[in-house]
């Protein structure tokens, strides 16, 4: 059986072309308890998110969840209203407007906010990150290489932190940059980006999946970096600690098939200590802008969704089965899960069983609160 046999659904994953289909998936999407797997999963089992909505409270009963209500239809609207005021437009996925490189993603956004210029995010895109704490060296080298990738007609896409972050967006402006956002797109973060915060709503696009006015707090910050590397075709490193926020972006960009290339450094720099690491590991040597458009005509950017839908990540089916063995299939897949994370294809082949018997049982478990998802389709215990 092949990987797509393994995982079809009966259902594939319809857009919403209404402002109330749009209310509905905003609520499904905001309800308690359900993060972005869960939320494909229950569209994919219940067919649209209305319908989703109203299966709801049922299937947290199933998981000892007892009054659960799903997300107001006020605090929805409530988001909407805040949006609007913003300047912000809802891109949801599988419309026409969706980053298509976005949606191949195991965990991709299921709507975006976006201030600015959307039609950025169908032009090949260059993610280019890195130390907050920067050396002259690697700012003048971030601000070279983002204005010249600029020049050649890529976007270049960071997350809008201070330092290499803030250089690459002001060199790439003219051309087409995206700020990707951890927390609301109309919350300024850092205060000091202010002025390149404005310009970007202007004449770039600033993204976020969160909703407008999230102050950002540092869980949302790795789900942010997951967008930066997923909407790009190529990811570069230039400065980046052993343990820093660029190095995950890095690693997770690895993890979603993207091209990974790193700025060397002197070994007695810290800053440079995660980029010398990625090229040890077998990441491409960065010496000039050149090398990147390079990498970029290897990886050539995907066409965009086609209107009237598309299929959604991977998904499982219907539960099945008595509750005496549906709590024996949860105590096996608890007994398997640490708090480290797992892929959970691997968990599949490790229960042995059907994915249509598996995939429904980790959405009550995730209701339930026992289990969590991680970016790049990994799962542990909450």
């Amino acid at each position: 059986m092949t990987d797509a046999e393994l995982f079809s659904s009966p259902h594939t994953l319809t857009p919403p072309t209404t402002k109330e289909q749009q209310l509905s998936w905003l609520r499904l999407l905001r309800s308690r308890r359900v993060g972005v797997a869960t939320f494909f999963r229950l569209m994919a089992e219940h067919g649209d998110a209305e319908a989703a909505l109203a299966a709801l409270p049922e299937v947290a009963r199933a998981a000892g969840v007892r009054d659960y209500t799903p997300c107001p239809p006020e605090t929805a609207r409530a988001e909407m209203r805040a949006a609007h005021r913003a300047g912000a437009q809802m891109i949801c996925y599988g419309t026409p407007e969706y980053p298509p490189s976005l949606a191949e993603i195991p965990d991709p956004p299921p709507l975006l906010w976006a201030i600015g210029d959307s039609a950025l995010l169908h032009r090949p895109m260059v993610a280019l990150v890195g130390a907050r704490n920067a050396s002259s060296l690697g700012m003048r080298m971030a601000r070279r290489m983002a204005g010249e990738l600029s020049q050649k007609g890529a976007v270049v896409v960071s997350g809008l932190a201070r330092g290499i972050d803030a250089a690459a967006h002001e060199a790439a402006l003219e051309g087409g940059t995206i700020a990707v956002q951890a927390g609301g797109v109309d919350v300024l973060y850092p205060r000091e980006n202010r002025e390149l915060f404005t310009r970007i709503g202007r004449h770039g696009l600033r993204l976020s999946e969160d909703p407008p006015g999230t102050r950002p707090l540092a869980r949302h910050f790795p789900r942010r970096n997951r967008i930066i590397s997923g909407l790009a075709r190529v990811v570069v490193v230039v400065e980046a600690a052993a343990r820093s926020g660029s190095l995950g972006t890095a690693r997770g960009a690895l993890d979603q098939g993207r091209e990974v290339l790193a700025v060397p450094g002197h070994p007695f720099d810290g800053r440079a200590a995660g980029c010398n690491m990625l090229i040890r590991d077998g990441a491409t040597l960065v010496r000039s802008a050149a090398d990147v458009i390079e990498a970029l005509a290897a990886h050539p950017q995907p066409p965009p969704a086609q209107s009237g839908g598309k299929a959604p990540p991977p998904v499982g089916e219907h539960r099945s089965g008595n509750l005496h063995d549906i709590n024996a299939l949860h105590d096996e897949i608890l007994g398997r899960l640490n708090p480290s994370p797992i892929p959970e294809d691997q968990l599949i082949r490790d229960l042995a069983l059907p994915v249509h018997r598996i995939a429904p049982e980790l959405v009550v478990l995730e209701l339930d609160g026992k289990i969590r998802r991680a970016p790049g389709g990994m799962v542990m215990l909450a």
